[in-house]
């Protein structure tokens, strides 16, 4: 079954300390909510750094990844669909998909 590597950016409304304590809730929900899709719930990540040709950029460049999270599913498709009730995507949270290449490495 492929593999797909949801990879957060932004970051979701949060406004209180009781706005995050919700948000969390909400996130285990619907993780937990994916049952045997969710290979790895990942997780959350600081401030970032890219890495270029030309030498090293603060804050991870104009969209820094917040975080991610490898689910697996039959299609594209359904893989959306499975992220699409993702708690991030509340304030200015997206979540950018890819499907793992399955390489002999």
């Amino acid at each position: 079954m492929p593999k797909f590597l949801l990879i957060y950016h932004g970051k979701p409304d949060l406004q209180s300390p009781e706005d995050g304590a919700k948000h969390m809730a909400a996130w285990k929900a619907w993780s937990a909510g994916l049952g045997a899709a969710v290979i790895d719930p990942g997780l959350p990540v600081g401030l970032s750094k890219t890495i270029t040709p030309q030498g090293v950029e603060d804050h991870g460049g104009a969209n820094p990844a917040a975080g991610m999270t490898v689910l697996q599913a039959d299609t594209f498709e359904e893989a959306i669909e499975l992220a699409k009730g993702c708690p991030h995507l509340s304030g200015t949270g997206t979540i950018e998909i890819a499907e793992a290449m399955d390489l002999e490495m």
